[in-house]
């Protein structure tokens, strides 16, 4: 089985009791980056096999992870913080281990989008959610755009560095709007 485990957004203690006994089982860990989940693992006393599972290697990475799931492992596919395939790696190895027959199984956890959402006061029913937003030019732009042009509430990730534009642009073009800025 893969597990597909969600991570602490900013504090470690978000870690769930399953997801630290899984972490207990996991004969090999598959993580965004090595460094981080290496001192995930460190943390709770535990040493396993890592593989880089970053955007770059995921594809890759997917033939020794199926050929480690043919070989009876538990596997355990986390990101750096938050949960994989959500703006992420992680979608491309998931669809790669289904299509190879094997189970996939969420375990859930911290989720930057939940938190935020919940603590907002902004959602009642539906909402959008975007991943993030173009960096620069008329692609930026035109995201905001659309996003300012939609009647539900949208959501989505920004570079903090990104922040004091994306405020501006959107003042600019939905002044009456309100806006959440949540941070982990």
């Amino acid at each position: 089985t893969l597990y597909v485990m969600a991570t602490p957004i900013g504090n470690r203690a978000d870690l769930t009791v399953r997801a630290v006994y899984l972490l207990h089982l996991a004969d090999v860990v598959a993580a965004e980056d090595t460094r981080v989940a290496g001192h995930l693992l460190h943390g709770l006393g535990l040493h396993k096999p890592l593989l880089a599972c970053d955007s770059y290697r995921e594809a890759g990475a997917a033939a020794g992870i199926i050929e480690r799931l043919a070989a009876g492992q538990r596997v355990v596919l986390c990101s750096d913080a938050g949960t994989p395939a959500i703006s992420d790696p992680g979608a491309r190895l998931v669809a790669a281990v289904r299509a190879a027959g094997y189970r996939v199984l969420p375990i859930p956890g911290a989720s930057s989008l939940t938190a935020a959402v919940s603590a907002s006061g902004l959602v009642d029913e539906a909402l959008h959610f975007h991943a993030f937003a173009p960096s620069k030019g008329a692609p930026r732009k035109d995201f905001y755009t659309a996003l300012c042009a939609a009647r539900a509430p949208q959501v989505w990730f920004e570079a903090p560095h990104r922040m004091d534009d994306a405020c501006a642009q959107l003042a600019a073009l939905a002044p009456q709007r309100s806006v959440c800025i949540a941070r982990e």
